[in-house]
């Protein structure tokens, strides 16, 4: 079939407008900020002390980044943090940066994100800008160095581990950043349920605290408190910056939707809740954690949800309501395993209290959902890392690992129910 000279008009000017925003598009103009001055992110910045170093940040938003890096990357997907140390002592330290986070973008990623087709030399600016303004090791002794890691997204509160890591040295800081545009005051992100000191029952020795704990309630309940819903298969003892600085260092951020309002502790909603982020932001496991009216030796103590949906990582992505997978003691027992190369896991044990269910005869949830259970809650204890995973003490409360490790449905575990 022949082309009309009309048609072939047309395709010439289509192909030329093409190229002409090809050309267009690779001559875009990024242009190395003219002012980068740190003043407004050190006033607002976050600092702490230790040994002899000084470290300070803060998180950039969206204008931030506009003027320090010529583009606004947050749109990316990227939250760059701004850090300083200032090392006083007589060794370099170095900065690791999958402590602060595991799945940290390199500035060249970054950079890569702004690149435009025929970009050329452009690119080749922006690529060279981004290595200049990452922060880079080591930092010498005496000597202050700042620059910029490019983390993943947090809300409201954002918990950053940085490590300094020596000859022999690990100076571990945890600290807490606003993250613009948030109204949560980052001094308040430690207690986000008070209860007054009459209602709280400090125990002094581990039997006492055993007591105490699997006095608390088994499940979960629904806004009325009539309908049982998740296990509370989990509690966390600790200071707060030393059991979020374990929980981010395994990849968990804080992560609210809807369906986790459903579940209900003391009469009320979750006080945080995190997920485990995974690849491409896949489902994961979820935390779901209860400040109790139980201290030991003044010690916080959160009493948990630990739950995985069914599909693990192959559940769709944009489903709105996850359903829990029926293998809690699976979820909670990866929840462990996870923690433990965390390096703040300071002692482990077990304690009764969620009640047994067998694979055959399983429980209801708020939302429909089923799960079987060992009826076992795990106790973790946290520490300022770091901690390796032979230091962890293991309780002799009730003797788990002489257990199986899950139940399997129409396996034997059954019969023991």
């Amino acid at each position: 079939m022949s082309m009309s000279p009309a048609m072939h008009r047309a395709l010439v000017r289509a192909a030329c407008e093409l190229c002409l925003v090809l050309v267009l598009a690779g001559c875009a103009t990024w242009q190395a900020p003219a002012q980068t001055d740190d003043g407004p992110l050190r006033e607002r910045a976050v600092s702490a002390t230790s040994h002899s170093v000084r470290v300070s940040a803060t998180v950039l938003g969206g204008e931030d980044s506009k003027r320090l890096l010529g583009a606004d990357v947050t749109r990316k997907g990227v939250q760059p943090l701004w850090v300083e140390v200032q090392n006083g002592t007589s060794q370099p330290l170095w900065l690791p940066r999958s402590g602060t986070d595991p799945d940290y973008f390199s500035p060249h990623e970054v950079a890569w994100s702004l690149h435009t087709l025929l970009g050329g030399a452009t690119n080749k600016r922006v690529d060279d800008y981004f290595s200049q303004v990452g922060f880079r090791n080591p930092i010498p002794p005496g000597e202050t160095r700042s620059g910029i890691l490019f983390t993943n997204p947090d809300l409201g509160i954002k918990i950053v581990n940085i490590d300094m890591v020596g000859h022999h040295t690990l100076i571990p800081f945890s600290l807490f950043l606003r993250v613009p545009g948030s109204k949560m005051d980052p001094r308040l992100a430690q207690v986000p349920f008070a209860y007054p000191e009459s209602a709280v029952t400090d125990c002094q020795d581990l039997t006492s605290l055993r007591t105490a704990l699997e006095r608390l309630p088994c499940c979960a309940t629904d806004a009325g408190g009539t309908v049982q819903g998740d296990p509370l298969n989990e509690v966390g003892i600790g200071q707060f910056t030393d059991i979020g600085a374990a929980l981010v260092r395994r990849d968990y951020r804080r992560d609210r939707r809807a369906s986790d309002l459903e579940q209900r502790v003391f009469g009320r909603e979750p006080d945080f809740v995190l997920r485990k982020q995974a690849q491409e932001g896949s489902p994961a496991t979820w935390i779901r954690a209860w400040l109790a009216p139980i201290r030991y030796q003044g010690q916080l103590v959160y009493v948990a949800q630990i739950g995985r949906p069914v599909g693990g990582r192959f559940a769709p992505r944009d489903e709105p309501h996850l359903i829990l997978q029926g293998n809690v003691d699976e979820a909670r027992n990866y929840l462990i395993q996870d923690l433990m190369y965390s390096g703040g896991l300071d002692k482990l044990g077990f304690v009764n209290g969620v009640g047994a269910a067998s694979p055959a005869h399983p429980r209801a949830t708020v939302d429909g959902a089923t799960y079987y259970t060992d009826g076992l809650r795990a106790v973790l204890f946290f520490t300022t890392r770091p901690r390796s995973l032979s230091e962890v003490e293991f309780l002799d409360w009730v003797p788990y690992l002489d257990k199986r490790e899950t139940l399997e449905p129409g396996g034997p575990a059954d019969a023991r129910q």
